[in-house]
């Protein structure tokens, strides 16, 4: 087997077979191979015009022997456990500078995790846009050293989705950088998603809309402000009819949705980085509880239902509460990702991370050019304070405080957009309730608190009663 190939691929399940074909497509030659033998030959027998770049490899030896020095080789199996038995197969066989690239969604601990280990050149990179990204251009988010990510560059900037010219990749910083990235963005891709299926609830419980008819909505506001890939999506979904019943395809799925985890790694890693993210934190709850489908029966039977119809909001203000939603969504991811840079000093490039993001991922969204350019003015500031985003929130937030308020009066449960607004209401008060909790610390625990005149560890008056020894 002669050793010609550009780039070798391990896994060729959805998202591995695609992203193989894209990197031939492009004109690499690449390798691949998948434990299941069947599963790499018909990947090889399907490609068609694509099989001469394509070379098949039956075991690990025949997928490394194929591919030129030095090597560069992606994983695209399951997180967690198969990545490490992947690598510790693979390393044996490796020459020293050969470099193993796991394009999986890993958590970014076990990416730093395994470059400290240093069986060889490694990097995690963090691939976002479902199967069709995949196979015709994703955004790309690069961990790793500048010298490893020269190796792979002219492939990773030729597949991923290109913006009006411009390659959706780049080099995020060091170890598990770019796999700290792509969980934000999976994270907000929560919140993002989750506040839509909340204004769809409005729309069919308390507005009386059928499924075509809320279709007809987001296709309309996909026209405007809220243009992106999730609003187009949801009016597809809506539209769709299932193909036994021919009833709204929505009307047929169960109200249960799944989840991988990158999400809740998002909202468990914010309380570390101090970073709250309480939009995303309440899409994952969310998602916890619509799989409760016994337990929410037996609420409904015992309580009543929930949602009531209404008529007190219009559609223009439920656009605008979601863009007011949308913006407060994107501020918190931005600003966990400051925070991974103040704690890593990973130096996040925090515009390019925005450029990125406008096409081939989840999240793209025509918002992402504003925010762009607000964080390369600003880039260490919360996006709801740059110029253009506090416009938009002050001219939105009214719209959306009318949403929160009219759901919560009329049963619909809106935990994202609520916990939005109250993100929004919390950072806007320069001085808020925690001197009570302060208090009450300092009382029942004498952990101090600080003075207004600047004096630390100080206590109330309870601390001197604490102190005096009863008699």
């Amino acid at each position: 087997m002669s050793a010609d190939a550009r780039i070798g691929l391990i896994g060729l399940g959805t998202m591995g077979a695609a992203l193989a074909s894209n990197i031939a497509e492009k004109g690499f030659d690449i390798a691949v191979f998948n434990r299941t033998t069947q599963v790499t030959r018909d990947f090889a027998a399907e490609a068609g015009d694509l099989g001469p770049r394509i070379t098949p490899a039956e075991t690990l030896e025949d997928l490394v022997a194929a591919i030129a020095r030095p090597r560069a080789i992606i994983l695209m199996v399951p997180a967690g456990d198969p990545v490490d038995q992947q690598i510790a197969a693979l390393t044996p066989l490796l020459d020293d500078d050969d470099l193993i690239i796991d394009c999986g969604n890993a958590n970014f601990h076990d990416t730093d995790r395994r470059v400290a280990e240093g069986f060889g050149p490694f990097m995690g990179v963090g691939v976002s846009g479902g199967e069709e990204g995949a196979r015709h251009g994703p955004s790309i988010m690069a961990g790793g050293t500048p010298e490893l990510w020269a190796r792979v560059e002219d492939v990773m900037l030729a597949i991923a989705a290109k913006h009006e010219g411009d390659p959706c990749a780049a080099l995020m910083g060091p170890g598990g950088a770019g796999h700290f990235v792509k969980m934000v963005h999976n994270g907000i891709e929560y919140a993002d998603m989750q506040m839509i299926a909340e204004v769809y609830g409005i729309l069919r419980d308390g507005h009386g809309l059928d499924a075509d008819e809320i279709g007809d909505v987001f296709d309309a506001w996909n026209r405007g402000p809220l243009q992106s890939y999730l609003i187009e999506i949801s009016g597809k979904v809506a539209h769709a009819r299932d193909v036994a019943t021919r009833k709204p395809l929505l009307s047929q799925i169960v109200d249960a949705a799944g989840q991988k985890g990158t999400g809740r790694w998002t909202a468990i890693e914010s309380q570390h980085r101090l970073a709250p993210v309480p939009a995303i934190e309440a899409a994952v709850v969310a998602r916890n509880l619509s799989a409760r489908l016994e337990e929410r029966a037996r609420g409904q039977e015992v309580f009543g239902p929930a949602p009531q119809r209404f008529d007190t909001l219009d559609r223009e203000t439920l656009e605008r509460g979601l863009i007011a939603g949308k913006v407060l969504c994107y501020a918190q991811g931005f600003a966990m990702l400051s925070a991974a840079t103040r704690d890593f000093g990973w130096d996040l490039p925090m515009a390019r991370i925005a450029q990125i993001w406008r096409e081939g991922c989840i999240i793209r969204s025509t918002m992402l050019d504003a925010m762009a350019s607000a964080l390369d003015g600003e880039p260490g500031v919360n996006l709801m304070f740059t110029d253009h985003f506090a416009a938009i929130l002050r001219d939105t937030h009214d719209a959306l405080r009318q949403v929160v308020a009219q759901a919560a009066l009329h049963g619909h449960p809106t935990p994202a957009l609520s916990s939005g607004l109250a993100y929004f209401d919390a950072m806007r008060t320069a001085r808020g309730t925690a001197d009570m909790i302060q208090a009450q610390r300092d009382f029942f625990g004498l952990h101090g608190f600080v003075h207004v005149n600047g004096k630390a560890d100080q206590h109330g008056p309870w601390a001197k009663a604490a102190a005096t020894p009863k008699v």
